[in-house]
């Protein structure tokens, strides 16, 4: 087996560690020193994400998608492929060495996503972005850190904390969605979406795209309409 070789270090912005870009062979992976974030074998539950997402939308036109998180561009491509050609779909980094490397390294991997005139990049915290505007999204998707219980980022809990939340109901228009991304399972997360007058679906999906190994959770939660 090929070894791997690493291809970029950069550190997160305000936070003490550092997101590692490794290659071997033909596969990718964004880790800390400790942690594999994402890996481009593994991203099933990341696409499912955006399709389940979008397939609620797709009765609507001109919808505005904000996603939280860019990683290796699986949930941004899956996105723009269950989107019409009139969707604008907004994704927001916070680490800018990960922009660089889906501009460099990992375009292929998701069809080049960023590529499409329909996406426009926001560098810096989707926290921010969430709260720049009130009934502005259709939809908001977050792939963010490791979701609700994150690795690699404290502040991530005012995004899945209850300020975060209802900074989200207020960012979403009516009907809109919030679907979130997670590792593992989290009853309190979801007690708290409920708290916040989301109605809320979990569901789960395979990392691998063939239906196979590790399931990851997903919530689907409406804002009221």
């Amino acid at each position: 087996m090929k070894p791997w070789v690493t291809l970029d270090r950069a550190r997160i912005p305000d936070e003490e560690g550092e997101l590692i870009l490794r290659k071997r062979d033909t596969e990718y992976s964004i880790r800390t020193e400790t942690t594999e974030l994402m890996n481009s074998r593994l991203h099933g539950s990341e696409e499912a994400l955006a399709r389940l997402a979008c397939e609620r939308l797709s009765y609507q036109r001109d919808v505005n998608i904000l996603i939280g998180g860019l990683g290796m561009g699986y949930t941004l491509g899956a996105a723009l492929e269950n989107s019409g050609p009139d969707a604008h779909l907004t994704v927001a980094e916070f680490v800018p060495a990960v922009i660089s490397w889906n501009r460099e390294f990992l375009g292929h991997l998701a069809g080049f996503p960023l590529n499409d005139p329909r996406v426009a990049v926001w560098q810096g915290d989707v926290v921010q972005a969430i709260k720049s505007k009130k009934s502005a999204w259709n939809a908001i998707l977050l792939d963010v850190d490791n979701g609700p219980d994150g690795l690699t980022r404290e502040a991530n809990d005012q995004l899945y904390g209850l300020p975060g939340l209802h900074a989200a109901f207020a960012a979403l228009r009516p009907g809109g969605i919030l679907a979130v991304w997670s590792y593992a399972p989290d009853d309190g997360f979801t007690r708290r979406l409920k708290k916040c007058r989301f109605r809320t679906e979990v569901v789960t999906a395979h990392a691998n795209s063939s239906g196979k190994g590790r399931k990851h959770t997903i919530w689907l939660a409406v804002k009221p309409g």
